[in-house]
């Protein structure tokens, strides 16, 4: 087994400072090399390129950008009439991955609407996010970069979100893959839980530790 590379979730550690830069630089102070950040567009690209290269530190993720986060979004990959907007958003994020040499980026489901029954609109969101993971890999494959998907559990940590489970996300992409006729493969993995080979990327957390403690993510 090859030796585990961790990096540190800048967006949750070192966050007793304000800017994401700032961050990338006590990472590295901290002893890691690499980092990955959920949502880093409020932050000057220049600003983060420079830290980037003073500091040799990797930036291994990031996420597609959340939607509009005061009325409760959290991506938008899956989510009924937010087409036009998750491309957006996926063109901001690869120009953030291709300045800061970043070769993954998670492409956020997002959150079953406020008001909508899960089941109702299950096959519809569904739909939408294979639609969305073709167009993503089509756009990707030609930069070099893999998008990622993640189950979060709807049990404890968000019980609104779309992609609840690695089975479910695993049956996603197989059908994303037989929809391209397999164009789709090595582009579109599984973020998170230890699925199988498509595992590429697995979080680590807790709300009990603190920036002094071994804490961030394996890197596969």
């Amino acid at each position: 087994m090859a030796p585990l590379k961790f990096c540190a979730n800048i967006s949750w550690l070192f966050t007793e400072l304000p800017d994401l830069s700032q961050r990338i630089y006590a990472a590295a102070s901290a002893g890691f090399q690499a980092v990955e950040a959920a949502w880093l567009y409020d932050t000057d690209l220049q600003e983060l390129q420079r830290a980037r290269e003073a500091t040799g530190v990797e930036v291994v993720l990031i996420n597609t950008p959340p939607g509009d986060v005061n009325a409760g979004e959290l991506g938008l990959g899956a989510v009924p009439g937010r087409e036009a907007e998750f491309r957006q958003g996926l063109d901001q994020a690869l120009k953030y991955a291709k300045a800061l040499n970043c070769r993954r980026i998670h492409l956020m489901a997002g959150r079953v609407p406020v008001g909508t029954n899960r089941m109702a609109v299950a096959k519809e969101m569904e739909a939408i996010f294979i639609q969305n993971l073709n167009y993503a890999a089509d756009i990707l494959s030609k930069e070099g970069v893999t998008g990622l998907i993640e189950p979060i559990n709807t049990r404890i940590t968000d019980p609104r979100y779309f992609l609840d489970s690695p089975h479910q996300a695993a049956g996603i992409l197989g059908e994303a893959r037989e929809a391209k006729h397999q164009t789709a493969n090595g582009h579109l993995s599984l973020a998170n839980n230890g699925w199988k080979p498509d595992t590429k990327h697995t979080q680590v957390f807790s709300h009990n530790w603190s920036c002094s403690d071994c804490s961030g993510s394996r890197q596969e």
